[in-house]
């Protein structure tokens, strides 16, 4: 029975990613119950969440859930989509905004890597950030990184500013990927049911095609102070997780034509746990709930 089970899962997985591959993308799958204990090898855990920089007590109950997972389920590392200090970005706030509240993870060693959001770059355009050692960004506003071995490459952009140089950076660094998963993130979604923002149509005209072209499975934006996972784009899964700090309650349009699943009721984070063949997502509240989750698949370059 096992084998049989085996072999029908094995099945399943090699049809979908034939579909991937031919540019379809099943709907995902329902998680299975979260992980605990430390990531065997091969495994890559990770946090996504934006729009944190509050120093209120929704950032400081999100830092709180978050610490309570590391210990159950330690993860690699945290990406922070935008907006990471308000009101307008000052370095001289980080030790209020960021330090003070995620204290217990820095303790831990748990590695931060930030992009810029429009409040981030009112002071100074945000280089005081891109310097800031904690964020990981080297003083560069957009960038990659790979983790698990070569497992998953990750790609940083700045959605502030998307010129031609970043974008021809961009094309060069995903043709170029060997990675199994391609994920990318930065703060203005592209796709969002948010009412105050919504979906940032000219960033998609220029970001969209690239995603589609070069293989990458999975988008991570801020910005909308909602939690929202859409229906997969042009092969391409993307969520809004907006609520590290900031909340718009009743924001959520959930009859927009992309829309899924999502949440605009409590301060959430993202956690994340991919291995070769899986992505399974769940999607967190601030006291633990459980607000979404599913699994998805690598895709392959067009």
């Amino acid at each position: 029975m096992n084998r049989l089970r085996y072999i029908f899962i094995s099945l399943a997985l090699s049809i979908a990613m034939v579909l991937c591959a031919n540019g379809a993308w099943p709907q995902p799958q329902q998680s299975p119950q979260l992980p605990k204990g430390k990531a065997q090898n091969g495994v890559v855990r990770f946090i996504a969440l934006g729009d944190t920089g509050t120093g209120e007590k929704g950032q400081f109950a999100v830092a709180r859930q978050m610490a309570t997972y590391h210990a159950e389920r330690p993860f690699n590392m945290i990406l922070l989509l935008g907006d990471n200090i308000y009101p307008k970005g000052a370095p001289s706030e980080l030790p209020a905004k960021f330090e003070k509240p995620y204290a217990d993870l820095l303790k831990l060693g748990v590695s931060f890597r930030a992009v810029l959001g429009n409040h981030d770059v009112d002071h100074g355009g945000g280089i005081g950030q891109t310097n800031y050692k904690p964020f990981n960004m080297a003083g560069q506003f957009y960038y990659s990184f790979v983790e698990g071995n070569g497992l998953v490459e990750f790609f940083a952009l700045n959605s502030n500013r998307m010129d031609q140089t970043q974008l021809a950076w961009l094309e060069g660094a995903l043709s170029a990927s060997k990675a199994r998963w391609k994920i990318a993130f930065f703060h203005h979604p592209i796709y969002s049911s948010g009412k105050k923002h919504g979906s940032n149509k000219k960033l998609r005209l220029l970001l969209e095609p690239l995603f589609a072209r070069y293989g990458v499975s999975v988008v991570f934006s801020g910005h909308d102070h909602i939690y929202e996972r859409t229906a997969p784009q042009q092969g391409v899964q993307y969520f809004v997780s907006g609520t590290g700090g900031k909340l718009r309650r009743g924001d959520l349009n959930r009859r927009s034509p992309f829309f899924i699943a999502g949440d605009d009721s409590v301060h959430s984070f993202m956690f994340v746990e991919l291995t070769r063949d899986l992505l399974n997502f769940w999607s967190v509240g601030e006291e633990g709930q459980i607000l979404d989750n599913g699994v998805l698949i690598p895709r392959r370059s067009n």
